[in-house]
């Protein structure tokens, strides 16, 4: 009954879908990236003006919020990368 309400999707499709994913992922890594860069220079510049304790809090905020973006894609990355090892490995035996 559930096959029936969710189609196939062939292994072309599939493969195409997840080549699309992985480059929506590098660039997400490309923007976070350039805004921890970012970031992190105006926390640098907040950090060495005193009384700016809420606003530097703020910018700390900010930059682990950029680690955070990097970090998920990096861990999607690496499970693809373990998975696709397993598949090469299984169908070399």
């Amino acid at each position: 009954m559930i096959e029936s309400q969710f189609p196939q999707i062939d292994r072309k499709t599939w493969n195409k879908w997840l080549f699309y994913i992985n480059i929506l992922v590098f660039i997400i890594i490309a923007v976070s990236i350039y805004f921890i860069i970012i970031d992190s220079y105006a926390a640098g510049k907040l950090a060495s003006q005193p009384h700016t304790g809420d606003a530097l809090s703020q910018a700390w905020l900010i930059i682990a919020r950029d680690i955070a973006f990097i970090a998920v894609c990096f861990t999607y990355i690496f499970f693809q990368l373990f998975k696709y090892q397993r598949i090469i490995i299984r169908r070399s035996w």
